[in-house]
């Protein structure tokens, strides 16, 4: 059996047919699998946590170890993972809905912390699980049963605001673009601190006039250029309908992580042993 059947599981997959989250499934086992094959990881290093919404279903997709979590708990518990076990390469999946709301606060000081994991966040400016309610991402006029007279405020800019928070790692990439997102993952996963990967995808049920962005986006090389960033963060505003969308290594820097921060993750780290082997 090949590295990414190892990666199955018996559960049956209840996304939509059509969904990008397929793909990003698909994409995710690609990037494992390929760590793997290289023999620069065992699948056991790998751990994951999810959110509540349709991509946590991911959670029943993938045979790797993990926590699925509250609404809103998916980073601090990957987090404490990171703490129970810094030699974990862990892995979180999360929408808009939850990241950008429930777990604002954990969002931004993820980035203070800078713990060596990676956060896969799946856009589709609406709560898709619970009948498409607005997000903070959501466009101004979207109209819901939550929001029938349409979404009065602009969306905030989760680029700009991980920026601020001294991000290590961002980037962006198109869930319809397989070879692209595989190529995205992989580089989150070697960085060494917390990554931050925007996933643009179309919701096939709700908010059905924030999809189709593909033409629009462009791919960058892979920048360490503050000030590039910020322009290229300001190019997309999740308001406006025309316009290109910069996707790939929006910002990338090198700072000490939570575990190499704390003395006790760090003696761990060099032992490759955990708390309980110490």
């Amino acid at each position: 059996m090949n590295m990414k059947d190892k990666l199955k599981t018996e559960s049956e997959i209840t996304w939509c047919p059509g969904c990008p989250n397929h793909l990003i499934l698909e994409s995710v086992k690609q990037t494992i699998a390929n760590l793997v094959d290289a023999k620069k990881f065992k699948q056991e290093d790998f751990a994951i946590t999810t959110d509540i919404g349709c991509h946590a279903k991911i959670f029943d997709y993938l045979n790797l170890s993990g926590i699925y979590c509250l609404h809103g708990r998916a980073i601090p518990t990957a987090i404490g993972m990171k703490i129970g076990n810094p030699n974990l390469k862990v892995i979180t999946f999360a929408g808009d809905g939850a990241v950008y709301s429930e777990g604002i606060s954990h969002f931004i000081h993820a980035f203070k912390y800078n713990a060596d994991m990676t956060l896969i966040l799946h856009d589709n400016q609406s709560f898709s699980l619970t009948t498409g309610q607005p997000t903070p991402t959501s466009q101004q006029g979207y109209q819901s049963k939550a929001s029938p007279l349409g979404t009065f405020d602009k969306p905030m800019n989760p680029i700009k605001l991980a920026l601020a928070a001294n991000a290590t790692f961002i980037a962006r990439t198109n869930a319809r673009d397989i070879k692209h997102m595989v190529e995205i993952f992989t580089k989150a996963i070697a960085h060494k601190g917390f990554s931050f990967i925007e996933v643009i995808q179309d919701c096939l049920i709700f908010n059905l006039e924030a999809n189709g962005k593909d033409a629009r986006m462009y791919k960058v090389k892979d920048n360490t250029d503050k000030k590039i960033a910020e322009k290229l963060a300001s190019e997309f505003d999740y308001n406006s309908k025309e316009g290109r969308i910069p996707i790939g290594v929006i910002y990338q820097t090198n700072e000490p992580t939570l575990e190499e921060k704390w003395p006790q993750l760090k003696k761990l780290l060099d032992k490759k042993s955990t708390w309980k082997n110490k």
